[in-house]
């Protein structure tokens, strides 16, 4: 056996060359950029499963239906219903908005929004979820019932970033997959001529 193949220095060039091919990957930093290679030589690798889709707009569909649930029977006065119905909706909105606009940040470094739309989203989130929590709070109705409004509202707003993201993941996979097929093209076309 050679004494080379021991020593720490082998052992890093051996690892190194079996990095795109599964071997351990020992750091966050390894780890994170075999997959960002790796996805961007393999768009399907990216997509999300049917089971996952399923379970997100499931969730959704679940908060919405807890918050509708809790609106309708709210005890109490029909002007506190309509400003509850009011804040959910908002907040529901800004969750949209904000999600987009943290993911149209990260994607793209040259086109960027301008700094007052930046205020405009997180002041408008922090004013959706201030307005609803105030809302929330000054009504006169029972403890477990505010805790189970408060609870139903912050579930719709984690399900909504989540359906923002994987509708949005959704998207981009359908643009990498197009762009794939019209290169698949170009060169079948390219070498046929």
């Amino acid at each position: 056996m050679d004494a080379g193949t021991n020593s720490p220095g082998a052992h890093e060039a051996n690892q190194h060359k079996t990095s795109n091919s599964f071997a351990p990957l020992n750091s966050a930093h390894a780890r994170e950029k075999f997959v960002s290679d790796n996805a961007n030589e393999h768009p399907q690798d990216t997509k999300d499963t049917g089971a996952w889709r399923a379970q997100v707009w499931i969730s959704f569909a679940i908060a919405l239906f807890l918050c509708g649930v809790g609106l309708a029977y709210l005890p109490g006065q029909d002007l506190d219903r309509a400003f509850m119905v009011m804040g959910y909706f908002f907040c529901l909105t800004t969750a949209f908005v904000l999600s987009k606009f943290v993911r149209d940040q990260q994607a793209s470094v040259s086109k960027r929004d301008t700094p007052m739309y930046r205020y405009v989203v997180y002041v408008a989130f922090a004013a959706a979820f201030a307005l609803t929590a105030w809302g929330l709070y000054r009504m006169a109705i029972a403890d477990s019932y505010k805790a189970y409004l408060l609870v139903s509202w912050l579930y719709l707003i984690t399900t909504t970033f989540t359906l923002a993201k994987t509708l949005r993941d959704a998207h981009e996979f359908e643009l990498l997959e197009a762009r794939e097929r019209a290169r698949v093209e170009q060169r079948a076309a390219h070498s046929r001529s």
